[in-house]
């Protein structure tokens, strides 16, 4: 049994490379960090004091062989810590919501210009965040955007909607929040910017997603059926009439599902769409105007 604070982290990386944890060694060290609640600097000071000197050491080193265990069996970080940074702010996460992306901020950055542009000529905004899951992007978009936001955030998911309320606490949002399949509650509501990152892994294809997506984050969260189009389909379909005039609605994507994003929404009445990219040059986001007048 290791005993000095070094010792612990090694052991840690060992357990995880044997477990084929593909970042190991950061894995381990953010499990030791969250655990003994230290930073580098003191680690370097102190990994080589026993574990005894350490307050509370026994107790500690039980605690961090758990949740090297729990990460050893690929469930996220994230669901072990309860964290995530998104846009730069701590996100509440549980297996509940999906974990948000790095990939996902280019969505909010791309909405909070607009929201910008959009309050900049109406002097007025209200946004809608479909599927909102943790809540990362209302809470963003609330909490980042340099004009008022009046923040909508719909999940057909109650146990995602009390994380996104968790959150929005947190960070001092106020966010309408409604449990919702989709637009069904959403009465007479109208927005100038509709959001949303839906489920869109074809169903065939999860089975094939890494282990800790496919063991662990919420299926309902994923899953767009078929043909991974299920979601664009039924909010692009039904957007127009919840959009004032000059609504701007805004998707993830998955890299491969540009074009048939793009025929949908031409389909139902937009127009000045665009594609942008990720910062691996995949597409990742479309941005389109409803052309309809309001009703």
């Amino acid at each position: 049994m290791p005993f000095r604070m070094c010792e612990i982290l090694a052991e840690a990386e060992e357990i995880l490379k044997k477990a084929k944890i593909e970042e190991a060694k950061t894995d381990a060290w953010l499990l030791f960090e969250f655990i003994f609640q230290i930073d580098r600097a003191h680690y370097f000071l102190e990994m080589t004091e026993t574990i005894a000197n350490k307050k509370h050491g026994a107790e500690l080193y039980e605690k961090y062989k758990e949740v090297v265990f729990m990460r050893s069996r690929h469930m996220p970080l994230q669901y072990i810590t309860g964290h995530q940074i998104f846009m730069g702010i701590d996100f509440m996460v549980n297996p509940d919501v999906l974990i948000p992306r790095q990939d996902t901020e280019i969505l909010a950055e791309k909405v909070l210009r607009a929201c910008q542009s959009i309050f900049e000529r109406k002097k007025s905004l209200h946004v809608l965040d479909m599927c909102t899951g943790s809540g990362c992007l209302a809470v963003s978009l609330k909490k980042l955007s340099k004009v008022p936001v009046n923040m909508t955030a719909v999940d057909l998911s109650e146990k995602a909607l009390k994380t996104a309320a968790e959150n929005a606490k947190k960070h001092d949002c106020e966010i309408e929040l409604i449990n919702s399949d989709l637009f069904e509650k959403l009465g007479k509501r109208k927005f100038d910017i509709i959001v949303s990152n839906p489920p869109y892994i074809k169903t065939q294809e999860i089975p094939c997603l890494m282990e800790e997506v496919r063991n662990y984050e919420p299926l309902m969260a994923l899953d767009g059926e078929e043909d991974g189009l299920k979601f664009y389909k039924k909010i692009t379909e039904k957007a127009g009439e919840y959009f004032k005039t000059g609504g701007v609605l805004f998707y993830e994507i998955g890299c491969e599902q540009a074009k048939d994003v793009i025929k949908i929404l031409e389909k139902n009445k937009f127009v000045n769409i665009q594609v942008f990219q990720d910062l691996t040059g995949l597409d990742r986001v479309v941005a389109a105007e409803y052309a309809a007048e309001e009703t």
